[in-house]
């Protein structure tokens, strides 16, 4: 079982919030370590609280609308069941968390890095300053502060 869990997840179809899912196929191509496991996603799913619970670690990955298009940022992220309300739409990396202690007794430490894009319009391609984060978080991966 791998001990790190890195998900990248987005809609491809939406310009900059594509960031996560191809951040997470480069790094797929790039990481052979045998206890790292990488998935793109279309969004957060229930049955990835139980691969959660088996991990140390895990490490989301996505765009945001807040910021300077192109910003990369860390943060620590905790369990929180606030979002186990609604688990047919839209789930948040913290109500995973929760629900992976919830159901399975334990949650990794956790960490989302985000993207603040520029364009999310439908049919569009990511934009410059989200393809330049992109490569810069995939050339970085070996040294993320988490």
């Amino acid at each position: 079982m791998p001990r790190l869990l890195i998900v990248g997840y987005g809609n491809l179809l939406r310009g900059d919030d594509a960031v996560g899912r191809h951040t997470a196929e480069r790094l797929r191509a790039l990481v052979e370590a045998p206890d790292v496991q990488v998935l793109s996603l279309p969004q957060l799913t229930p049955e990835l609280m139980e691969t959660l619970s088996h991990v140390e670690r895990a490490i989301f990955i996505d765009a945001t609308d807040d910021g300077e298009p192109g910003q990369i940022r860390w943060r620590k992220i905790e369990p929180n069941a606030a979002g186990l309300r609604n688990l047919t739409h839209y789930l948040t990396p913290e109500a995973l968390l929760a629900g992976a202690r919830l159901l399975y007794g334990r949650a990794p430490e956790a960490a989302i890095v985000t993207v603040a894009g520029q364009d999310f319009a439908l049919g569009k391609p990511m934009s410059q300053p989200v393809s330049e984060a992109l490569e810069a978080l995939v050339i970085s991966h070996l040294s993320w502060p988490f």
